[in-house]
């Protein structure tokens, strides 16, 4: 009797072994050689293939405690299809390292119940629930949006309390890592127990015991970044996506797909429902409601009744500002907050001191040697970095006259915003709420009790702060730049600020009657601020599809983006003509470029892109790898292909 095998590799296929058990089936691990080495593999459908002059090996044990299930196995097939990745691949995403997770022991995960707080719904979330609750135990996808503070997170919470009682288990996603931490308290007051938190930094003795865990079902809750995903659940009974708009679902590295989409899929393989929240949706979930595919509910007051906060525009054009990016208005706005022992954020998405150095006297402009990008300083380390590479470097450089260049620094970041802060307010505590000061755990956690403590008056911030965090005392916002004017490249430019500034406003006034949001502009006039500002998101959504339909872009159509890089320019378009050119045997797709990536050159190696067109009523994907299949690329090129492409950059 002979078996097929899948490993978890950079292999489409599986292998076939002998094996002398007739208990197996598709799904069992079992131990195979392989090279020199022993393997950890999945005994995978499908029919052996007739081996000629080859030695078929034999499988060396079936590994008895565990199993993946066949829905799981129908899914990986199914997603490696359509990313057009490496089945091996997808099966290592679900498995890892599972030589470790099988032959070590550890101790269980416990989630022993222990003291839980008690807390009401209140009549609107009781409607939400009980909208969740209607779909039973069928797949089913639903939309939960709120306004930010409305209390969306309790009502699923409640949700996934039924379906733990009823023995299945559950998986919350989180577009972020550092979100974990912050959840798991919440978790923990609500439920009784820790949930098990599943992401790339968690310990390889922590990943052992969850995943034992989570295929031997005695994990009930999984709370975990876009990994998490393809764990393997034995009793899988409901997948929460939480901002389920935010682009970090998307994987842009390694194997490349979007969380929130194959969360979708996976629930309809499970035949589970899935639940989308949000409190601006993403433009394809908008469609989806639009157009009747996905269920919708929208709590409309946040939880204690408490209002949103009012805004203020200040024409940055009228309001003159002298030697400084934050105006006099604003400045007397914020000390009237601050007198009331109130907290403040300025916001700007932008890290380090300034995002451009150029020399006044020769123009030079301080760039990436190995990315077509320009270097930001950073005064914390006198260096300018690389936000793509982390490339490092001093900031000196022989100017024409044989003397050192004089450079001038334009624009912004948090730093520099927060030395003007510190010389405008200097009795206060100022902190910078950025990924470059919360590297590590205890840096995050050390600042969220020193913000909830009241030790911390003043916060300089970037888009991360806009996500998930309560802050009690935080009452007034400063949007530092509120610029709502996009790159070229980025298609998504207004869907992205409708999303980021509804979310950022709502960190200010969770817990008070009085709150403020202020934008700093020099486009006062702009219609996605003005917009914003009435609280009619949904209407610029609305005009965002037309705009979308009219130019045949998603979701009325469907895209897939083909990357190659190479050591040099005239490789990767070379490249890219040659695929261009196989591609046109595929008569249902529209082919355009070959161009240069807006990024032309990261981490040394040149870009050039090609973008596929189609209507997306079949699985496309399918005729495209097998053509790509067929080529033979040089070794000397990469490509990577991105199907429902977020950023274009």
């Amino acid at each position: 009797m002979k078996a097929q095998v899948l490993l978890p590799k950079v292999f489409n296929f599986s292998f076939t072994y002998n094996c002398k058990q007739n208990s197996l089936r598709p799904g069992n691990f079992v131990e195979v050689p392989f090279g020199k080495k022993k393997e950890v593999g999945v005994v995978w459908p499908g029919k052996s293939t007739n081996l000629k002059n080859i030695k078929i090996k034999n499988i060396n044990k079936k590994i008895n405690s565990f199993m993946l299930d066949q829905k799981l196995i129908k899914f990986m097939d199914w997603f490696a299809k359509y990313n057009m990745v490496p089945l091996g691949l997808v099966l290592k995403m679900s498995i890892g390292n599972s030589q470790n997770f099988i032959y070590k022991k550890d101790k269980d995960f416990d989630q022993t119940q222990k003291k839980t707080k008690k807390l009401n719904l209140n009549e609107e979330q009781k409607v939400a629930l009980n909208f969740l609750n209607s779909v039973n135990n069928r797949f089913d996808v639903s939309v939960l949006q709120g306004t930010t503070g409305s209390g969306k997170t309790l009502v699923y919470f409640e949700r996934i309390k039924k379906i733990i009682n009823q023995k299945k288990q559950a998986l919350v996603l989180l577009p972020e890592i550092f979100l974990t931490n912050e959840f798991k308290s919440r978790f923990l007051d609500f439920f009784g127990f820790e949930p098990a938190i599943w992401h790339s930094k968690i310990t390889p003795k922590n990943k052992r015991i969850i995943w034992k865990g989570i295929i031997n079902n005695k994990i009930k809750l999984v709370v975990g970044a876009r990994s998490s995903l393809l764990l393997p659940f034995k009793k899988l009974g409901i997948i929460i996506v939480d901002e389920e708009h935010d682009a970090s679902y998307k994987q842009d590295e390694g194997v490349v797909y979007h969380a929130r989409d194959m969360a979708v899929s996976r629930a309809f393989f499970e035949k589970i429902p899935v639940h989308l929240v949000t409190s601006i949706p993403s433009i394809e979930t908008f469609n989806n409601i639009q157009s009747k595919k996905f269920r919708h509910f929208k709590i409309h007051k946040r939880y204690n009744d408490y209002p949103l906060p009012k805004t203020k525009i200040i024409n940055l054009n009228i309001k003159k500002i002298k030697n400084s990016f934050i105006a006099e208005e604003t400045v007397e706005l914020v000390k009237s907050f601050l007198n009331k022992n109130e907290q403040v954020l300025f916001f700007l998405n932008r890290r380090g001191y300034a995002p451009y150095l150029i020399c006044k006297k020769c123009g030079y402009k301080q760039t990436c040697t190995n990315c077509s990008m320009y270097l930001t300083f950073h005064k914390t380390k006198n260096k300018a970095i690389c936000h793509h590479c982390s490339f490092e470097k001093e900031i000196s450089k022989n100017c024409k006259d044989g003397e050192h260049c004089d450079f001038v620094m334009y624009g912004p970041g948090v730093e520099k915003i927060f030395e003007e802060v510190y010389k405008i307010f200097p009795l206060n505590k100022v902190e910078i709420f950025s990924s470059d000061y919360m590297k590590k755990k205890d840096q995050t956690k050390s600042l969220f009790d020193k913000i909830k403590n009241n030790k911390v008056d003043i916060l300089i911030g970037t888009q991360m702060i806009s996500k998930g965090f309560n802050f009690p005392k935080l009452n007034c916002i400063v949007v530092i730049d509120a610029d709502f004017s996009g790159r070229g490249y980025d298609l998504r430019t207004t869907e992205k600020n409708i999303q980021l500034y509804h979310q950022l406003s709502g960190r200010a006034g969770r817990f008070s009657s009085e709150s403020l949001i202020i934008y700093q502009t020099l486009s006062p006039e702009d219609a996605t601020l003005n917009e914003l500002i009435k609280n009619n998101s949904e209407e610029l959504l609305k005009n965002e599809l037309v705009s979308r339909k009219k130019n045949f872009l998603p979701p009325f159509t469907r895209l897939i983006a083909l990357i190659v890089s190479a050591k040099f320019h005239s490789l990767s378009i070379e490249g890219a003509r040659e695929i261009k050119n196989h591609l046109k045997k595929i008569n249902e797709i529209e082919v355009m470029g070959p161009v240069d990536s807006p990024f032309l050159k990261i981490k040394k190696k040149f870009r050039s892109r090609l973008l596929i067109r189609f209507n997306g009523k079949s699985l496309i994907q399918k005729k495209i790898t097998k053509l790509l299949n067929t080529l033979k690329i040089s070794n000397k090129i990469k490509l990577t292909v991105d199907v429902d492409p977020v950023n274009f950059g």
